[in-house]
């Protein structure tokens, strides 16, 4: 086989031109294609099936995007055990967000050639392994170094179980299927706090057990998986129906091109590992998104510093009931869902409109509306998070920007997948890569911004940004079409 890169940057898989590789001429008519009704193919699965399947992949993302956070309680304790500042011990949360930032280079082209289990499952195992070792650590450095490679690992389900929606979801369902992903990848980091404060509380546990007990839910969620998730990614399905055709009938002459798939070290460094940054160089539309969600997204994770200097700090509550307000966040990211599956249906009659085509900007009004909440929290929160005013007026802060984090990130995702289809792995990891860059530095520069101005004014800024953001979803739903033109990897036809 024979990798090339033509001038349009879309990666090929060409066939020898006379031979297969059994030694019989390639015949057009013998290369396996998906039948009508096809059952081995993840789009006429049934609906009941694909819907276990779906929670079995949102349990991987939350496997991920749980352990971002879960040590975060835990910060000042780590910091007086090993005896570093507490601004250092930071680097818990931010390390582990950069693996997110180097994971998904690696995870989603390997999706891409050897499939989504491939790509997801042995790193999930990893991810256990290195939550151990962070549990068991007994120095700041080794703490730090198991924390980054657990990111690096956890990031493999965060990058790649939004691709394996759309391999088994059409784009006439995929919307409502992507909630239950969102709410997994976005709760993680709101419920992790509450998780964690929990056991620093329990004297007979301590911060070590942030690491063993998110090891323990790793390796049940990879049990269950191991057993019961299949293949989702349609070119290695069609390669194993090819093989079986050929073992089945004794004819060597079906063929599928991806079985042919041979990679050496050259072609996946200058090829398969750049396909990512090329994206969010060279393609308008992911550079957008991209520079966007990562903003939104660091708003997130700068809340893991930020809510403890408000509830904890100025309100003096304690570990456990100063995480309580990262229920807010969930509560907000959860009540998002309806919104997100009210635009599927307003989606659908777009689409059915224009001919069944997909119609990308039909995903954005959610994240218009997520945007205003965005902005409305930020400011709310900001001014509101110290006595004398109520700790109700923060929460429901927090409420708001769960809903406006929620709604934006989803749909940027839905959009990325409607646009790119069989490249949607790659694109969210360009994404992935941006906003887990912006996600770790954040968090650093949390404390002394508010200890310097205020949480008033520090949170103020982060909102004046947000504001000044604001038209972004708007643009999009204006000029998409025209951004879609430009495109060198989204088909024509969509």
């Amino acid at each position: 086989m024979v990798l090339s890169w033509p001038k349009h940057g879309v990666l090929q898989v060409r066939a020898p031109e006379k031979h297969s590789a059994f030694g019989s001429p390639l015949d057009p008519e013998y290369m396996v294609k998906w039948d009508q009704d096809d059952q081995l193919n993840p789009q006429n699965w049934s609906v009941k099936y694909k819907w276990w399947v779906t929670f079995q992949l949102g349990m991987l993302a939350l496997a991920g995007s749980l352990g971002s956070s879960i040590t975060t309680p835990a910060d000042d304790t780590i910091a007086k055990y090993t005896g570093v500042s507490n601004e250092v011990a930071v680097l818990d949360v931010s390390l582990y967000l950069l693996g997110f930032v180097f994971g998904p280079i690696i995870w989603a082209p390997v999706s891409e050639i050897w499939g989504r289990r491939v790509s997801i499952l042995p790193a999930v195992f990893c991810l256990a392994l290195f939550s151990i070792g962070t549990g068991a650590s007994r120095t700041a450095s080794s703490i730090f170094v198991t924390r980054f490679f657990a990111g690096f690992f956890g990031s493999a389900p965060i990058s790649n179980v939004i691709a394996a929606l759309g391999d088994m979801w059409s784009k006439e369902t995929r919307g409502t299927a992507v909630s239950l992903y969102a709410v997994a990848v976005n709760g993680g980091p709101a419920l992790g706090p509450v998780i964690g404060a929990a056991l620093l509380m329990n004297p007979d546990l301590g911060w070590r057990w942030t690491g063993y007990i998110h090891a323990i839910w790793v390796f049940v969620v990879f049990t269950l998986t191991f057993f019961c998730l299949p293949e989702v990614y349609p070119l290695v399905l069609l390669k194993r129906k090819a093989q079986n055709l050929r073992k089945n009938t004794g004819d060597s002459r079906f063929y599928h091109p991806h079985e042919h798939l041979s990679l050496d070290v050259r072609s996946v460094l200058t090829k398969q590992l750049a396909r990512p940054l090329r994206m969010l160089i060279t393609e308008p539309i992911v550079t957008c998104i991209a520079f966007y969600a990562s903003f939104v997204y660091g708003v997130m994770y700068l809340t893991l510093e930020i809510f403890p200097l408000a509830f904890q700090e100025a309100r003096g509550w304690n570990h456990l009931i100063g995480s309580l307000p990262f229920l807010g966040l969930l509560i907000g990211v959860i009540s998002s869902v309806g919104l997100n599956i009210w635009n599927q249906y307003r989606y659908n009659r777009v689409s059915t409109e224009a001919g069944g085509k997909a119609v990308p900007e039909a995903r954005l009004p959610p994240m218009a509306f997520g945007a205003v909440f965005m902005v409305v929290g930020l400011f709310w929160f900001a001014w509101t998070a110290e006595p004398p005013h109520h700790w109700i007026l923060p929460c429901l802060a927090a409420v708001f920007i769960g809903v406006g984090f929620n709604c934006i990130f989803q749909q940027c995702l839905n959009f990325l997948v409607d646009v790119y289809k069989i490249y949607a792995a790659s694109a969210t990891a360009a994404v992935t890569f941006l906003r887990s860059l912006m996600a770790a530095g954040l968090p650093l520069a949390a404390k002394p911004m508010v200890r310097a101005l205020g949480i008033g004014p520090g949170v103020s800024i982060i909102a004046a940004v947000a504001a000044a953001l604001l038209p972004v979803p708007f643009l999009f739903m204006k000029y998409g079409p025209k951004l879609r033109r430009y495109s060198k990897l989204a088909p024509e036809d969509l």
